[in-house]
């Protein structure tokens, strides 16, 4: 339904005002930037690759523009440009539906750009959608999706709070009448007066709340800390008294002051809303901090035959549970590069802990003298691991991994220690920056981790940064950047959409090919993909169509349509 025009008025009113006097903060500010500029323009032609780019860079994806347009407005409408001195007017023509901007729609949202129904802005978004594929996308990211990218990230942290199986907790909060089990890592993150304490007893087990703090108070003190969101219902006179000033207590002692504030502002809807999304945002910050100083900064080197011999005892300073482990590639220290490559075979023989890992590697002639392989062991909690179902699986099975050892059990993964480390900061932090140059190593450990974001993370790269999802107009008028080529390999992108089930890539290599089919009609490698391409066709049907060939008509058709006169 659209909001009438006084229903609007008031609401922009009662926010102007709430902005004016320091409660809320502008959700759709003013930005005037160079860097803004260029993003809405991209926003406007469909560009992924520089939204990516600017996106990474860390620009405000729900900011507007002088014409009072957010980005999100932008991707959906389609514009004539004037001379700068008018304004631009939107052009409703069903041509634009086809401009391919649903993948940046997709790309805005996923990242954090609002779209609430009762907001101007958001109704905004919703009148202005070109077609119902981008409408019903643009609904289906609702309140909880669309303002808190990290929400996934909190909800897990909020989960360990009642996890029985597997254990995780290593350490126990204990009252007069429960008792609740924590995590030593997690309350370091999170309060100061335990970071101070478990840095100097890493060995404590247990600690005692006193008789003098209500239980509630205890639990509302510990949904903050663990990102979860916190209730403003306290009971009724002498009862919410009491746990409030239980609460001011629990707050001072643990130095966690923020908790007071989620408390009383807990009415208003859009206060609430950024209080909640300024504190997770904090408690990603402070695990990400925490993730450098004691994860990375621990990680050990060491030759690949003596990795196994590493012993890490169980109380540690940092109270890691597990290792990780990962092996660089050998390394050839023989100058010869023209020495012939021995066929492609996997770094590791048959499936590792029961699911193989990563991609294939090429193996080197048997000539050349190899350096000594180097492996590096990561510390990890196996609290953070259980965002992957592999590990979810792992640690809550048989396995020997998830048995108790007087050492911490190394895991070994199929993959280098790059890779490993996007894994780690993406699992710890919600976090995935990281180049084209290991984004389908990303996405091979990703999928065989089953951790679709990060997998969809590494698609987003491949299909953006590669830019072959450029328009046919930019196709025919590219802008003198560095062909991805260069970097790319696009046949190896459509298989590892095939092996990963990730139809977008099959997508943007097909375009890819398609605005560049000049160059690779003849290639023998193509004629190939081709082949393989039909070979997946599982049942036979009365008309049969290879799945590459279809995904290359349609935009080639595209290319010719916008060259006609």
């Amino acid at each position: 339904m659209v909001l009438k025009k006084h229903e609007i008025e008031a609401a922009l009113h009662a926010e102007a005002q709430a902005i004016s006097a320091g409660k809320l903060k502008e959700d759709n500010p003013l930005d005037l930037s160079e860097s803004f500029r260029t993003f809405c323009e991209a926003c406007r032609r469909g560009d992924l690759k520089i939204c990516q780019e600017k996106i990474t860079e860390g620009v405000n994806i729900n900011a507007r523009d002088k014409f009072d347009y957010t980005p999100l407005i932008l991707v959906n409408t389609f514009f004539f440009i004037f001379p700068e001195s008018a304004a631009r007017k939107p052009c409703w023509n069903y041509k634009a539906s086809l401009c391919g901007h649903y993948e940046v729609v997709q790309l805005l949202l996923e990242s954090g750009a609002l779209c609430e129904r009762d907001t101007f802005q958001g109704e905004r978004c919703l009148y202005n959608a070109l077609n119902d594929r981008i409408r019903n996308l643009l609904l289906s990211y609702d309140y909880a999706k669309s303002t808190d990218p990290l929400q996934p990230l909190a909800a897990h942290i909020t989960s360990l709070l009642t996890l029985e199986h597997p254990k995780t907790g290593d350490i126990t909060l204990m009252t007069s009448t429960e008792a609740f089990y924590l995590h030593k890592f997690l309350l370091s993150v999170r309060s100061p007066y335990f970071a101070k304490k478990l840095a100097a007893a890493p060995e404590t087990t247990s600690w005692k709340l006193s008789n003098n703090i209500p239980i509630q108070s205890l639990e509302i003190a510990l949904r903050h800390l663990y990102l979860s969101e916190v209730s403003a219902d306290l009971g009724d006179g002498e009862e919410e008294q009491a746990i409030l000033t239980g609460i001011d207590k629990i707050s001072r002692q643990l130095e966690i002051d923020r908790l007071f504030e989620s408390i009383l502002e807990g009415g208003d809807r859009r206060l609430t809303r950024q209080r909640r999304n300024e504190e997770v945002s904090r408690g990603r910050d402070q695990l990400n901090t925490w993730f450098q100083d004691n994860i990375l900064a621990n990680k050990v080197t060491i030759d690949t035959d003596k990795a196994n011999t590493v012993r890490w005892g169980r109380s540690n300073g940092i109270f890691a549970d597990v290792l990780l482990r990962a092996d660089d590639e050998p390394t050839d220290d023989d100058d010869d590069d023209d020495a012939p490559a021995e066929p492609t075979v996997r770094s590791t023989p048959g499936p590792l802990n029961g699911i193989p890992i990563g991609p294939l590697a090429k193996s080197r002639s048997p000539s050349r003298h190899r350096s000594p392989c180097k492996s590096a062991l990561y510390p990890a909690h196996r609290a953070m691991l259980l965002r992957s179902e592999y590990f979810l699986t792992m640690f809550s099975s048989a396995f020997r991994e998830a048995q108790p050892t007087p050492h911490l059990q190394i895991i070994t993964l199929d993959c280098t220690p790059a890779v490993l480390e996007v894994v780690l900061t993406f699992l710890y932090t919600e976090r995935a920056d990281f180049g084209l140059d290991i984004a389908i190593e990303v996405l091979f450990a990703a999928d065989a981790l089953f951790i679709e974001k990060l997998k969809q993370r590494a698609a987003v790269i491949i299909s953006t940064l590669g830019n072959g999802s450029t328009s046919a107009v930019e196709a025919v008028n590219p802008r003198g950047e560095t062909d991805a080529e260069d970097v790319l390999d696009v046949y190896e992108v459509v298989r590892a959409g095939w092996d990963t089930r990730v139809h977008r890539l099959e997508e943007f290599g097909a375009r890819y090919i398609a605005y560049r089919l000049e160059r690779y009609i003849d290639e023998e490698e193509f004629a190939e993909l081709v082949r393989e391409s039909a070979a997946r066709i599982v049942g036979r049907q009365e008309t049969d169509t290879v799945e590459l060939i279809d995904e290359l008509v349609s935009p080639s058709i595209s290319l010719l349509s916008s060259l006609k006169p």
